[in-house]
């Protein structure tokens, strides 16, 4: 493993072998949300707040960037807190921090890791940024099938509100203050993860009964919709069927939330079919207002959120490679941790490995959606 200094230095360098592998391996220019290098972010915190003036970043104001100007964007080093955003600070939630603006929320992304819901002591450099950025542009292309939980011009917001250190406005968002919904709307499409366990035993998922003879992987006859609790801080999400959801939420609202995390998987599927990507399952999440109008919140089809496939290496019956945090997860199980805190520290070749899947996915997202 080395020293601690060695091992600073060599995942320092993420950000640098980042930009190599994109200059070798990127599509042509991306449309994503970022801009030029951070000013501030250092270490595991955000040393200090810029309040000078400063240009909003690109994306923010509708600037397409190459994917190589997206990875300039990344810090060296995981921005894992925020001590010095000058709002009152609410809570924590596993890899964002939440701030009260006052008549709004501020969602700040850290580069925190979570696997097994332990957080990990070790981050992956930009992951925040991307992850945020990437939502930012799905929110936009789901705009026609639901509204979203952001301000319109994020901008023109932050600057109104003295946010103008650009690191932390690529990795934040300004949303209203909405009621969100105790129910994860999971979707899956294909027969993955732990679905495939469950269809191995009693050839159901989450009470949807398939057809004999799938294999793992398989493209599922129809999208399911298999929603799961809100478990609290430090228990495991668990499987709802439908009376359990129409007895939480009732039946009109429960409809509603399945109507649109279909519609939404299906135009996430569809567009990242157009970048050479399967998305095979992923989850959302809803709050309301006031009136008791739905909104899309949280993230939207994020590696996070979701499972990706590259359609190039598809082949059912087996496990394909993924664009999320299953590289991280292989590397958990291998070294026979108890999936209790504290998690063990990663490798450099790990952290690097898992941002330049981050970083791929992005690219060929936004770029395929685009050619």
């Amino acid at each position: 493993m080395g020293t601690q200094k060695n091992r600073g230095q060599t995942v320092g360098r993420c950000s640098r072998r980042a930009r190599f592998f994109f200059a070798r391996h990127a599509p042509r220019g991306v449309a994503v949300l970022g801009h030029s290098p951070p000013s501030v972010a250092h270490g595991s915190g955000l040393d200090k707040l810029a309040l000078e003036s400063a240009t909003p970043p690109h994306g923010l104001s509708g600037v397409s960037l190459t994917s190589s100007e997206i990875a300039r964007s990344l810090p060296s080093h995981a921005v894992t807190s925020f001590t010095h955003v000058p709002f009152p600070h609410l809570a924590s939630v596993k890899v964002r921090e939440i701030f009260d603006l006052g008549d709004a929320l501020l969602l700040v992304a850290s580069d925190r890791l979570s696997a097994f819901d332990v957080i990990l002591p070790d981050g992956i450099p930009g992951k925040g940024i991307l992850l945020t950025q990437l939502s930012l542009w799905w929110f936009e292309q789901t705009r026609d099938l639901i509204d979203n939980h952001l301000f319109p011009d994020q901008a023109g917001e932050f600057q109104r509100r003295g946010l103008t250190d650009r690191d932390l406005q690529l990795r934040s968002m300004i949303v209203r203050k909405l009621k969100p919904l105790p129910i994860e709307c999971v979707v899956r499409g294909y027969l993955a993860g732990s679905g495939w366990s469950s269809y191995q035993k009693s050839s159901q998922v989450c009470g949807h009964v398939l057809p004999p003879g799938l294999r793992q992987a398989d493209r599922l006859p129809t999208p399911l919709f298999t929603p799961t609790t809100k478990a609290p801080k430090g228990q495991h999400d668990a499987p709802m069927n439908d009376a359990e959801g129409v007895a939480l939420l009732g039946a009109e609202r429960f409809t509603t939330l399945q109507r649109l995390s279909l519609a939404l998987y299906q135009r996430g599927h569809d567009l990242a079919a157009r970048a050479g990507m399967i998305l095979a399952d992923t989850k959302f999440e809803f709050g309301t207002d006031a009136s008791g109008k739905v909104f899309l919140i949280d993230e939207a089809l994020t590696p996070d959120s979701s499972r990706y496939w590259p359609a190039e290496s598809y082949a059912p019956g087996s496990s394909p490679p993924s664009y999320d945090k299953q590289f991280v997860r292989d590397h958990l199980l291998a070294l026979k941790w108890d999936q209790t805190p504290p998690g063990p520290r990663l490798p450099a070749d790990v952290i690097q490995r898992t941002q330049e899947k981050y970083l791929t996915a992005v690219a060929r997202l936004v770029d395929g959606v685009r050619a």
